[in-house]
């Protein structure tokens, strides 16, 4: 009769069992309940098992199975009391929307708890039921109607176990619950991003759209469902990156250096290069940084910092970093280096940004890049500044200008260097040369100016030399000292420039009187063998009477001085101050000698039935025509030999170049 019993009670607990299913099709609309009732359940299980202990524990002949038993009954219970609270939870998200986002999400979470305890328990409870079903399919029991409903439970289970699993599957509820998150993360996404371009100066996102975009971010990666939501916002700013770059016209980062027409249009492509980079990088590319680290900062850094990358891609900073290598490979040149620095400015003013914005590992390729373009700049730079004074040298076996005045090359190295050492290049080029050394691992301080100084050095003494070799190349020796008079000029008015201030002042006095050492030996060769003509003693040999003596002696003044006057008119002085001063000391010297034989002699030619067509000039005249000498010829450039080197200077020292440059 106990055996009979111990059988009712067992039957007892399998009807126990089915009710408890039977009950949990009811469902509950309380869904603010569902998180307690999780909680509570874990709290009345003792005491479940402690009410259906006895019923194992009774002196029959079950005493061998009552432990597998007492071990499976709490578990079974639990994971019938957690089904429940899930089908209580599947009834509220059937019926929720995302218009109530943190209730959604509320319910989404305790589902995601419920279901996770479910298939602990689940899992727990089945196993412990097997191994009963195995013990009494081993005894004396196999046949038992006891058997059939530990059977019977244990399907109960394993079907339990089957919905957790279904609710995470395509279908499920759950799952359909990360797709409606998924849903309304691309909805506020896209409807924020489609009426707005990334502005300069706010968020592109308000703050209430980040933080529902928050929300849902940690909700789906606590899901693992983070990736699509990462593909959509990434193709979303990308959207809106390529919307804000179609107003800057970067048609030019996709020309090839050869395509340019002139170096003034590359001038200028480059000019827009470093603002367009500088308004992307510290701007546009900023604000999608900080934006892509609130939406994504609680998931961790790699997830943001991949998806700025990939967004970054769509601001074109690899064709902007290749533009920059582009002019690196441009054929070697002085302007070259000047752009080179230009370049250098631009990547310097924006490294801490580069740094900041790109360090992470999944911006290797602007890394990358980015190393490339400040290598080939700096040794690109430095390349040509070592080798300017040998392509000074080259320019000596060419022709000194014909009008005898400074050649375009003197005039443009002094406006280069004035120009490389202002404010705009030389803090950058010292830091080229700072960054070159250390590559070299050569030890510097205050080395740099010092290397810089003497590479001008070096280059002004080619200069010297240049003048030396073109001032022995005229025939007419006057116009060899007029050259050196100009270029001596030239260089003595660097006085209080960046080039005078490194030369030193010894070296601009030097050149101030050579200057006037010049100009004394010109007058004298050119000018001073002229007034003799209008002595006795010019022309002391020849056998005329005394007013056919008068008569010969102005004719050949007036053909010596016309011959001199026509030659010297295609000669040139640049200054101005010094053409002036030249011209009055010409005027000084020849005019007051004319006027005075003029005043002696003029009545007696006058007298000659012929000697009219002797008296050519008036001192007046002459006064006139001597001041008018040296006269700049605009539109004609000094030297055309020097075409190669200078013609590729163009436009390049802005308003910097004189007449002679301009002109080319």
């Amino acid at each position: 009769m106990a055996d009979v019993e111990s059988f009712e009670k067992l039957k007892a607990t399998q009807q126990l069992l089915k009710a408890s299913l039977e009950k949990s099709t009811a469902l509950s609309s309380a869904i603010d309940e569902t998180g307690s009732r999780l909680e509570g359940m874990k709290h009345r299980l003792p005491s479940l098992e402690a009410a259906m202990r006895p019923i194992t524990m009774q002196r029959c002949g079950y005493s061998a199975i009552r432990d597998q038993i007492n071990g499976a009954i709490g578990p079974a219970a639990a994971v019938l009391k957690a089904y429940d609270v899930v089908r209580e939870l599947e009834k509220s998200l059937s019926f929720a929307s995302c218009s109530d986002l943190p209730a959604y999400l509320s319910a989404t979470k305790r589902l995601e708890e419920a279901l996770r305890f479910l298939a602990d328990n689940c899992e727990l409870a089945t196993q412990w039921l097997q191994d009963i079903v195995e013990f009494l399919e081993g005894s004396a029991f196999a046949n038992d109607r006891s058997l059939l409903s530990v059977k019977k439970a244990l399907r109960i289970l394993q079907e339990l176990h089957a919905i957790e699993g279904s609710a995470r599957l395509d279908g499920g509820l759950l799952n359909e619950a990360f797709n409606e998150l998924e849903a309304e993360f691309i909805i506020s996404l896209m409807e924020s991003s489609a009426t707005t371009i990334t502005s300069i100066a706010s968020s592109p996102l308000s703050v209430l759209v980040i933080q529902k975009l928050q929300a849902i971010v940690e909700r789906l990666n606590a899901a693992d469902r983070l990736e699509k939501c990462i593909f959509v916002y990434t193709e979303a700013r990308s959207l809106s990156a390529r919307r804000s770059l179609q107003a800057l016209d970067l048609d030019y980062l996709e020309i090839e250096i050869t395509e340019f027409v002139d170096r003034q249009s590359i001038d200028s492509c480059i000019d827009q290069w470093g603002k367009h980079l500088e308004l992307v990088v510290k701007h546009l590319l900023e604000l999608e940084y900080k934006l892509c680290n609130n939406v994504f900062e609680k998931v961790g850094s790699d997830a943001w910092k991949c998806c700025f990358a990939r967004i970054s891609q769509e601001f074109r900073l690899a064709s902007f970093l290749q533009f920059g290598t582009n002019v690196t490979k441009m054929k070697k040149d002085p302007i070259k280096l000047l752009k080179l620095l230009d370049i250098f400015t631009v990547m310097e003013n924006l490294r801490l940004n580069f740094n900041r914005l790109f360090g992470g590992k999944a911006c290797d390729e602007i890394q990358t890049l980015t190393r490339d373009l400040i290598k080939r700049v700096v040794i690109g730079a430095c390349e040509i500044l070592w080798e300017l004074p040998s392509q000074v040298e080259l320019q000596r076996r060419f022709s000194p200008p014909s009008d005898g005045g400074v050649p375009g090359l003197v005039s443009f190295i002094t406006n280069y260097y004035n120009k490389l050492l202002g404010d705009d290049y030389r803090s950058s080029l010292i830091q080229v040369l700072q960054i070159h050394q250390s590559w070299k691992q050569d030890v510097y301080d205050d080395g740099d100016d010092d290397a810089l100084s003497h590479q001008i050095y070096s280059t002004m003494k080619e200069v010297g030399l240049n003048l030396d070799a073109w001032s022995k190349a005229y025939e007419d020796i006057s116009l060899s000292y007029l050259f050196m008079m100009n270029n001596h000029c030239h260089f003595s008015q660097m006085k209080g420039t960046h080039l005078g201030d490194i030369m030193g002042d010894s070296w601009l006095e030097a050149h101030e009187k050579y200057k006037d050492y010049y100009a004394a030996l010109y007058l004298r060769e050119s000018w001073g063998k002229l007034l003799p003509l209008l002595s006795q003693k010019g022309l002391i040999s020849f056998p005329f009477d005394h007013q056919d003596f008068d008569n010969k002696l102005l004719k050949a003044f007036n053909e010596a001085f016309d011959e001199r006057y026509k030659k010297h008119s295609n000669w040139v002085i640049s200054d101005e101050g010094l053409r002036q001063k030249v011209c009055q000391l010409l005027v000084q010297a020849v005019v007051p000698v004319y006027r005075s034989y003029m005043h002696k002699h003029g009545v007696l030619v006058e007298q000659d039935a012929s000697g009219s067509k002797y008296i050519k000039h008036t001192a007046q005249s002459l006064e006139k025509m001597l001041s008018s000498l040296f006269q700049p010829k605009i539109g004609k450039y000094s030297s055309t030999k020097h075409i190669r080197f200078i013609g590729k200077l163009k436009n390049v020292v802005m308003n910097q170049l004189h007449v002679s440059l301009t002109a080319m």
